[in-house]
């Protein structure tokens, strides 16, 4: 066919397509051996196989023209709500951190403005740690439930949950019941960003993961900008027209119920996959698998696969990502929780703190954006990724050395660290396009967000009282943290082309052969010599 032109027809019964092996060939067994995994698993093929059932003498087409319109029509009908969403992730972890200037950690009084549930020592701190603690001990079942349960409902499930256990905070009168509220709202949050990769790697291919991954992360500062805008306007409000509840109690109700109400619209806009949507007519159901059929990865099997979990446990690309989770997620753990009394330490009063956090989060929009439109465009996601680390090294350096009477230099240096996300946006979009099989992703994905857990839960820790108003120990520790990161991220770039130089001298093999629909079979990576690792 022309390059314009794709078909997408019923494919046919694999055992009868099994090549026989030509014994005169100079490697017999690699060909027999390859042969004899595609037919072990072509019984236990992706889900996406089932979208061709029934379609027998059809020949439906693909044209450049289609191929536009319906990425379109996906883009708009998923890209905003999965947006809006994920900005609520991440407002609603950080809420903690508004509510801890608007008088959360104060004792309890009948002031309303200036009561709280009597915060001491390090429990703020803890109190940042717990909702990591929700999110590990969740993440690897949740992981499991997404590849078991129908993925939009389940994900639209959790998102309801968390909305509610957030509202509930508003409830809290002590220390005992704020540790209640972050463990659960850490078990309901644990499902997003592995359902998000899933459904990025789903409906897009490798080409568009990148810029979309980097699109939806960007929201994360979207949402600071929003929860910063949000919570100075209810502190000024309630400071001069008084109030019957505290301020920190309406930050938590109105970003809890939000997210609930945007719960329900989660349920209705977006489907399991692509069979079951009801935004696309049947025969464009078909053309968008059709349109990812490249990705090799297909859009799922319910099939838990003993050998990739031990696949991905024995890949050393699945531990580079998780240990550059882990690393990466100390500054953040740290920054996250504290960037509003880390303002205030600058020479800023609690409420200009709420409103100067928001530049950050357009350095973290255009960073994320630019990179993943770049990493796309040009096909390196991870060196690129590699300036917002370094700009965010530079904005903590600042920090470090310039003298505490400087707050214009230490503040415009807080706004540089918000690029820091970068890498771990472009690693987020790599588990999406350089990990197959589809227990093998969901592993990788929990194995990541594990490591993302146990940083964050260290970042906290690192920002110690005694230590205020400067954390000098913390920063120096969080420039340290990002410098082991940049290392890390060159081996992965180095080990994904050394693994696709291996690949190519299979395919350039004499005696091998592409078996059809082998994209549909749910092989990994690494067993699959057609995959080709993004860059």
């Amino acid at each position: 066919m022309a390059n314009a032109t794709e078909h997408a027809t019923r494919p046919a019964d694999m055992e009868k397509e099994t090549m026989v092996t030509d014994d005169s060939s100079p490697q017999p067994g690699l060909k027999k051996k390859i042969n004899e995994k595609l037919v072990k698993h072509s019984h236990d093929a992706d889900v996406a196989m089932k979208a061709f059932e029934g379609t027998e003498g059809q020949v439906l087409e693909l044209t450049e023209e289609k191929r536009k319109a319906l990425l379109r029509k996906i883009d708009w009908h998923m890209m905003p709500i999965m947006c809006v969403v994920y900005g609520l992730n991440y407002l609603d972890k950080t809420t903690l951190s508004y509510a801890s200037v608007m008088g959360l950690r104060l004792p309890p009084s009948a002031d309303k403005l200036h009561s709280g549930i009597n915060l001491k020592g390090d429990q703020y701190q803890w109190l940042g740690s717990m909702f990591y603690f929700g999110y590990i001990a969740w993440e690897y079942p949740t992981t499991r439930l997404l590849q078991i349960l129908p993925l939009g409902k389940y994900s639209a499930f959790n998102i309801i949950m968390w909305g509610l256990v957030l509202s509930c905070f508003a409830a809290v009168e002590n220390y005992a019941g704020a540790i209640a509220i972050r463990f659960f709202l850490g078990v309901f949050e644990s499902s997003v960003t592995p359902a998000f990769a899933l459904f990025t790697s789903q409906w897009w291919t490798k080409k568009e993961q990148g810029a979309r991954t980097g699109i939806w992360f960007s929201f994360n500062g979207w949402a600071q900008i929003f929860g910063g805008c949000l919570a100075y306007g209810i502190a000024v409000g309630c400071r001069k027209s008084g109030t019957t509840i505290e301020p920190w109690k309406i930050v938590f109700l109105v970003t809890g119920l939000l997210t609930a109400s945007l719960g329900f619209l989660f349920l209705w806009i977006v489907p399991d996959n692509q069979m079951n949507c009801r935004w696309l007519s049947e025969e464009d159901r078909i053309l968008a698998i059709e349109r990812i059929r490249s990705n090799n990865q297909g859009v799922g099997n319910k099939h838990f696969k003993m050998y990739q979990l031990k696949e991905a446990l024995l890949d050393p690309l699945s531990w580079a990502f998780f240990f550059y989770a882990l690393i990466a997620d100390i500054p953040n753990g740290g920054i996250s929780n504290f960037f509003s009394q880390l303002i205030v330490s600058f020479g800023y009063t609690p409420e200009e703190s709420l409103l100067y956090g928001t530049p950050g989060g357009a350095v973290e929009v255009v960073f994320l954006i630019a990179c993943g439109w770049a990493g796309d465009k040009y096909g390196y996601r991870i060196l690129i990724s590699m300036t917002g680390l370094l700009t965010a090294m530079l904005g903590m350096i600042l920090i470090v050395a310039l003298p505490l009477s400087n707050n214009t230099g230490r503040l415009a240096g807080y706004y540089l660290t918000q690029a820091s996300p970068t890498p771990f946006v472009a690693l987020l979009s790599l588990i999406s396009s350089n990990v197959a099989g589809y227990t093998k992703k969901t592993t990788v994905a929990a194995m990541y967000l594990i490591g993302y857990c146990v940083g964050n839960i260290i970042g906290p820790q690192t920002f110690r009282p005694k230590d205020a108003p400067r954390y000098v120990p913390a920063e120096i520790t969080i420039i340290v943290c990002w410098g082991v990161c940049l290392g890390i991220l060159a081996f992965i770039h180095f080990y994904c082309v050394w693994q696709n130089k291996k690949k190519a001298q299979i395919r350039a093999a004499p005696e091998y052969v592409k078996m059809e629909n082998q994209e549909w079979l749910d092989l990994t990576d690494k067993e699959n010599p057609e995959f080709v690792y993004t860059l």
